[in-house]
């Protein structure tokens, strides 16, 4: 049985003068996580914030926070995201040198564990540790700053790790470039998890925005066969 298709807006792309109202609205809007990208200016090239924000848009939305962890070293941080708040915590398998350690971790702390690869590292890179994982997170763009475009070659990548999964219940998600437009091409390879940043996020207030993730879910949902 294929895993339900997840709409999840990235915060990346909001009024950081109002993050709480533009959470509220997303999750007015349709959207079914909240994805939280936390960098940390070293493992990527840009800033934004930490558990303490988190923490505090923790009160304003009961959706799942699906947190991305762009930072190394991640495993010092794991218990402040799990306090603040985060329901699943991911980490880049390249930013550390003891990936089944710090998803033992993650799970140990009562979350869900995700694994991100960047575009450039290949899948094999986390075959090991499926037995850990109840996420996988493609980046389709190179890590760092939002607005990127797409990088098709990940579309293959995605098949064959959907392929890897097999039947395992685990999430396959993509993160960067994602529009109604790119949206067909990675629930098409096996996707089902979209995270969406830009592309939610254009436009002002909950009606805009839930016209905008109802154009990704339904040209998601045409290419996985579902009815818009």
């Amino acid at each position: 049985m294929s895993r339900p298709l997840l709409i999840a807006p990235s915060v990346l792309a909001a009024d950081f003068s109002r993050l709480g109202e533009e959470v509220r609205a997303v999750e007015q809007a349709g959207a079914d996580w909240i994805h939280l990208d936390v960098m940390d200016g070293h493992f990527v090239p840009n800033i934004t914030f930490g558990p303490d924000v988190i923490k505090a848009l923790r009160p304003h939305s009961k959706k799942i926070f699906d947190t991305h962890l762009m930072i190394a070293p991640c495993d010092p941080h794991l218990d402040a995201f799990a306090k603040a708040g985060a329901d699943i915590i991911t980490v880049h398998v390249e930013a550390g040198p003891h990936l089944h350690r710090s998803l033992q971790a993650i799970r140990a702390l009562g979350k869900k564990a995700g694994v991100s690869i960047n575009p450039a590292t290949p899948e094999s890179a986390i075959e090991y540790v499926l037995d850990q994982l109840d996420l996988i997170l493609v980046m389709s763009v190179n890590p760092g700053f939002g607005g990127q475009v797409f990088i098709p070659a990940v579309i293959e990548k995605i098949a064959r790790l959907r392929t890897m999964i097999g039947g395992r219940p685990i999430d396959l998600e993509v993160d960067g470039g994602i529009t109604p437009e790119t949206a067909p091409k990675v629930t098409a390879a096996g996707a089902n998890v979209l995270v969406a940043g830009s592309a939610v996020f254009k436009g002002a207030g909950a009606d805009a925005y839930r016209a905008n993730i109802a154009a990704i879910r339904n040209a998601a949902a045409l290419a996985r066969g579902e009815a818009a």
